[in-house]
């Protein structure tokens, strides 16, 4: 399976830490948050992977030059920001040989099975499956309206009233079906967008999948200071389920974690 990991953002409101470290490079817990990606894609079956680039590029490149796994990794340099759907469509080729492949935002800390995911977007049959994880800012995110199958009858990004605290997750994994709902080619303003300019279209064609997983945003220092919080106790919780089996039920990190 093929990914785009959508890791272009200059990481404005982390300033001063991205005066000096691109935002996908921040550590988190001493990893930089784009090594935590990679790896998740490799384990999750994620054969290829394209990376946008923009901010910071060469420091970027500097560092997946420096990376070794299995994992193939290609690179699209964007002068100007495309948007995460522009930066999709423009990079459309790259997936035209894959019945369905993921997208995902680098900006997110997740402990995510990709894999299980994967299995679930494999038994449906709409053109996307959006990860969806409860928020506690729903009128700064996405949010999303099912039905009674889990069906996406309504998403709004950044509804002034929302009417549900069900967000956006930033991963998704989609048919090519998806492209039919693009605006065709790109707007005047050269950013194509996932949540104002295509999945609002997309509705009922899109499941949601309930991340219960750790997820987070780490768009504001206050947010990357909770992922540090949040990533050390599940790192401590995941050691001590390595050391006592028996009781791994108890270290599930699901209901605590929100999409912040």
């Amino acid at each position: 399976m093929k990914a785009f990991l959508l890791a272009a953002g200059e990481g404005r409101r982390l300033r001063p830490l991205t005066d000096t470290v691109p935002k996908c490079l921040v550590p988190i817990g001493g990893t930089p948050l784009l090594a935590i990606w990679l790896t998740a894609l490799e384990r999750g079956g994620v054969t290829d992977v394209l990376v946008n680039l923009h901010y910071a590029h060469e420091r970027v490149r500097e560092f997946l030059d420096d990376w070794r796994s299995s994992l193939r990794v290609h690179t699209a340099y964007e002068p100007a920001l495309l948007g995460s759907g522009g930066t999709v469509l423009t990079n459309r080729g790259f997936v035209h040989d894959e019945d369905s492949f993921l997208i995902a935002y680098a900006d997110n800390l997740t402990t995510l099975d990709l894999g299980r995911m994967t299995a679930f977007h494999d038994s449906t049959t709409t053109a996307l499956t959006l990860g969806v994880s409860p928020t506690d800012r729903p009128s700064q995110k996405g949010t999303v309206v099912l039905d009674d199958r889990g069906r996406v009858v309504l998403f709004e990004e950044k509804a002034p009233q929302p009417r549900s605290n069900l967000a956006n997750a930033g991963v998704y994994l989609a048919r090519q079906r998806m492209f039919d709902y693009f605006p065709t080619g790109m707007p005047a303003s050269g950013v194509l967008d996932f949540g104002f300019d295509v999945l609002p279209r997309m509705a009922p064609d899109l499941t949601a999948y309930r991340v219960e997983e750790l997820l987070i945003d780490i768009g504001t220092l206050e947010d990357y200071a909770r992922a540090q919080e949040l990533w050390a106790a599940d790192r401590r919780r995941a050691q001590s389920a390595a050391k006592n089996p028996t009781s791994s039920a108890a270290t599930t990190s699901s209901s605590g974690w929100t999409h912040a």
